[in-house]
């Protein structure tokens, strides 16, 4: 590790009224402007020479106690230079270059003889500040009403965004300039299990924009930690945006105790979209790994008894004797089995079996334990017990049958949104997982919250996903967590944390489909924030073929599917479709199970948000390359260079690529696969159908004998 720390402190007290302090990026390209207006604090940042975010307010609104919003003046400011290279466990790169200029403002409010700091951290794409509270006399504990944050943009500027909701991300995108939020809002809510839109004009970050003239800018936060979760409201007369943060029962935002700080507020500022995706800022404001031990973390690549019970095919539940279920008193030994059930030893069995010979890490069992009959719906607070399996789910039998395969099973915790049910059972559900060898677990929170009146994104379930990360750790357990909030980069300080949903996924594609552009977005918002659990891989489109009282059909091709495993990056990677389905395409699952989880380089090709993403990865320890590519639903043609390739060397490449008559509506399991031989000099002509995509791997030729039968490519 390097790091390189220069620090200067200037006393400015005697200077109340000071004008102005700025700061800049280390290649000079953004400047940060911080000053006091009438005692309120303002900051503003330019790109390039140009204005990107106008004067924008600062401050937080308490609930009986006069605001901390007006009446400063600077005491101190310190400026610094940090810089350092760190190696997260698992991720996109072996390497993270770490690399930014720090203004702290130290601000005294006259009236109250209060302190607050506001610290800036510029890097090269954008602008990390958050809000730190000494340990002072003055303020103890407080409650905040409202932080008040304000990010005021220059332009009705191009965005994609999704409706500000404290209980889901799970909306398809909407691409309009910010003065027709308003109106489009209603139409992108569509239902969900637990909702609460709070605006007309409410957004959810990372919400990306684009101005007129070609620059990105995406605001976001990082290290979401004992605090509510940031959506923005925006007032559209004036195009600005204001912090809003998720209320608890009771309509507070935060609890808070001096000394204590709030997440960072993140604003990405770029003019090349590559760069954007190629950018570590989430994860660099986040604190280093706290776990001292990482070598049990590893990246999976997993099946699943889940997607037949998704689409219908199959159930989670048992029986259908019981509409109601009490456990401990409901006796499963008396019921009819409905013969729907899939989590039975004998499918679980036949997943193991295609999962071990196919060279899969993991597989996912849902609908393994009691309560499935009863579970969504009725504000039930003991819903599972996490521990008892179905009658015909033998635990003991199963496991030994996964590890004499060399598989191992990943548990699942479904807990309804009773969260206190959940931490009343984690202790022993995570014992049963450490006696039977369980490493990783997908955890979900479908459903309102109990305690009754709380959030999905509040402080008090926010302190609760981090308190299952912490109490993971102690057992060596990997955390997949679903419907939780959407990550902050907190990946890099717990890295069990190996997934999250936390957005809109392939699940859909079964509930009447995503929109085609959907993963050429999610890369620039969603996954600023830490890996998704996609579940890629489906092969049947026409969800009929699997319940034919399921008219939905998924919004893509099959050679998209395959790019998926490299445009949506995740250390935990799913295979999503059924045994038979990857049986019927077993020459196109081959990139499927070649495809590397863990990477040590990544080459973003080309890209624009909405329309095409491509993507290079050099698979961790190897020498091998694998490209991925998703387009919108125009398509996309891209000229491919090799020059990320060693020279003096001969690859083969193998190519699933989308066939000519292929389109993701009419003709989405076209597509054609070919091999050739490339080296660094090599260019190509690759064609994307509607809604498709196509995925690229790269092997160094072992000898001669390899090459004989294949033909340069160029």
């Amino acid at each position: 590790m390097q790091k390189f720390i220069l620090s200067l402190i200037v006393l400015c007290c005697s200077f109340p009224h000071i004008n102005a302090e700025s700061i800049k990026s280390p290649n000079g390209n953004i400047q940060l402007i911080f000053s006091i207006d009438n005692g309120i604090p303002i900051y503003q940042i330019n790109y390039k020479g140009q204005s990107i975010i106008k004067k924008s307010n600062l401050g937080l609104e308490l609930k009986d106690q006069e605001d901390l919003l007006s009446d400063f003046k600077v005491m101190q400011t310190n400026s610094s230079t940090f810089e350092e290279k760190w190696k997260p466990v698992w991720g996109e790169e072996e390497e993270i270059h770490n690399h930014y200029n720090e203004l702290c403002i130290h601000l005294k409010q006259n009236s109250t003889n209060r302190f607050l700091n506001l610290r800036f951290r510029v890097y090269n794409e954008g602008v990390g500040f958050r809000y730190e509270f000494p340990e002072q006399k003055e303020l103890t504990y407080f409650i905040v009403k409202e932080e008040r944050t304000q990010f005021a943009m220059t332009g009705d500027h191009t965005a994609f965004w999704i409706p500000g909701d404290y209980d889901t991300q799970e909306y398809d995108y909407t691409e309009s300039r910010l003065s027709e939020i308003r109106s489009l809002l209603s139409k992108a809510i569509v239902p969900n299990a637990s909702q609460t839109p709070f605006s007309p004009t409410g957004v959810q970050t990372a919400l990306l924009m684009k101005t007129s003239d070609g620059i990105y800018i995406n605001i976001h936060e990082a290290a979401l930690v004992d605090y509510s979760c940031m959506h923005l409201n925006l007032d559209d007369k004036n195009l600005i945006f204001e912090s809003w943060l998720t209320p608890d029962a009771n309509g507070n935002k935060a609890y808070m105790q001096t000394p204590c700080k709030t997440p960072w507020r993140t604003i990405m500022v770029i003019d090349d979209a590559c760069k954007m995706l190629a950018s570590r800022i989430i994860l660099n404001l986040n604190e280093p790994c706290k776990i001292k031990d990482t070598s049990w973390i590893k990246p999976v690549k997993y099946m699943g008894v889940w997607w037949e019970m998704i689409t219908g095919k199959g159930s989670w539940a048992y029986t259908n004797d019981y509409s109601s279920v009490q456990l401990g008193k409901t006796d499963y030994s008396l019921a009819i089995p409905n013969d729907t059930h899939s989590a039975n030893n004998e499918n679980v069995k036949k997943y193991i079996d295609f999962a071990s010979r196919h060279g899969f890490d993991q597989l996912l069992v849902e609908g393994w334990n009691i309560g499935w009959e009863d579970w969504i719906g009725k504000s039930k607070d003991y819903v599972f017990d996490f521990t008892t399996p179905y009658p015909d789910f033998d635990i003991d039998m199963l496991n030994e049958y996964a590890h004499s395969k060399g598989i191992k099973l990943m548990m699942h915790h479904e807990t309804s949104s009773s969260v206190r049910n959940y931490e009343r059972h984690m202790t022993e559900a995570y014992e049963l997982m450490k006696k039977y060898g369980y490493n990783a677990v997908k955890s979900g929170y479908v459903g309102n919250i109990i305690p009754r009146g709380e959030h999905h994104y509040g402080q008090w379930m926010n302190n609760h996903y981090l308190y299952a990360i912490e109490k993971a750790a102690d057992y060596h357990i990997m955390v997949n967590a679903h419907e939780a909030v959407r990550p902050t980069g907190l990946c890099r300080t717990y890295p069990n944390l190996i997934g999250n949903e936390s957005a809109r996924g392939t699940e859909y594609e079964s509930f009447a489909g995503n929109k085609p552009f959907h993963t050429t977005v999610l890369p620039f918002t969603r996954l600023q924030g830490g890996p998704m659990d996609y579940t890629p891989g489906i092969f049947e489109m026409d969800m009929s073929k699997m319940n034919p009282s399921n008219i939905s059909h998924a919004n893509t091709t099959l050679a998209r599917q395959l790019a998926l495993y490299v445009t949506m990056y995740s250390p935990l990677q799913m295979a999503a479709d059924i045994p038979e389905n990857y049986e019927r395409f077993i020459d196109a699952f081959q990139f499927i199970k070649d495809v590397a989880v863990d990477w040590s380089e990544s080459k973003y090709i080309e890209a624009e948000p909405g329309r095409y993403i491509t993507i290079a990865r050099k698979a961790k320890g190897t020498d091998n390359w694998f490209i991925g590519n998703t387009s919108n639903e125009e398509g996309h043609i891209s000229k491919l260079l090799f020059d990320f390739l060693d020279e003096n060397k001969k690859y083969i490449i193998t190519i699933y690529e989308d066939a000519p008559n292929a389109h993701y509506k009419t003709n989405p399991q076209a597509y054609t696969i070919r091999k050739g031989i490339v080296t660094k000099k090599s260019k190509l002509k690759m064609k994307s159908a509607p809604g498709g995509g196509y995925a690229i791997s790269i092997i160094p030729a072992k000898n001669k004998e390899e090459l004989k039968k294949l033909k340069l490519l160029n």
